[in-house]
């Protein structure tokens, strides 16, 4: 089988930025590898998660429980395996990922109470690589930004037009700040490779935290 990289983090914390910087590091290097992003945005597998995003099924993100709208983005991981990247995979390709199931985790976990997290990652990863059969990724990269932060950049963002208008998830502090504090403990139960944005209260450069990734790619033998 392949090897999956998985770059993951909660809105705002520059997963598409680092996304950007590795992809072109591979493609400067001619490594062989596919790039892949999830939501696959605009196709038939991401209806109903662009619904939920959009409010059709309530104007909160806890309007759908975190289990019912788990499905809707495994459905769109599965629709992208079986229809694109899985003769890839299975022929040893490398692939890296903006966001995967490990996506669900954070931001499906933060619906619910601590003490219910576990229960939840438990059945996440059994549901997506066991009955669903999704490969499980060889790393998973968390960058890790406290709330605060990320809502900063998302409003900064969004004055200089840089995104369409907040899902959901992304204009509610409460459930960003549950999504942060989701991640920490999401990242420590399955094992995640942390690295932070920040240095203190200010934030890393962005190549010092490119060099980090690249650091834990080598230390994974996967570079």
């Amino acid at each position: 089988m392949g090897k999956l990289i998985v770059l993951e983090g909660i809105d705002g914390s520059g997963k598409s930025t680092q996304f950007r910087n590795l992809c072109g590091f591979f493609k400067d290097r001619e490594i062989d590898f596919r790039p892949l992003s999830f939501p696959q945005y605009g196709k038939p597998s991401a209806a109903l998660l662009e619904m939920y995003l959009k409010g059709a099924f309530g104007g909160e993100a806890g309007d759908v429980n975190a289990y019912a709208a788990s499905t809707f983005f495994a459905v769109d991981r599965l629709a992208s395996f079986l229809q694109d990247w899985r003769p890839y995979y299975e022929a040893g390709g490398l692939l890296v990922t903006d966001r995967y199931t490990t996506s669900n985790a954070i931001h499906q976990g933060a619906k619910l109470p601590e003490a219910q997290r576990e229960a939840f990652f438990n059945w996440l990863y059994d549901f997506e690589f066991r009955l669903l059969e999704l490969p499980r990724p060889d790393l998973v990269i968390y960058l890790d930004l406290p709330a605060p932060e990320a809502l900063r950049r998302i409003a900064s963002r969004r004055e200089k037009g840089g995104a369409g208008g907040a899902d959901i998830h992304e204009r509610d502090a409460a459930y960003l700040e549950s999504c942060a504090r989701c991640g920490v403990m999401a990242a420590e139960y399955y094992g995640w490779r942390r690295v932070p944005c920040l240095d203190g209260e200010n934030p890393r450069p962005e190549g010092a935290v490119f060099e980090e990734i690249l650091s834990i790619l080598k230390e994974s033998e996967l570079l």
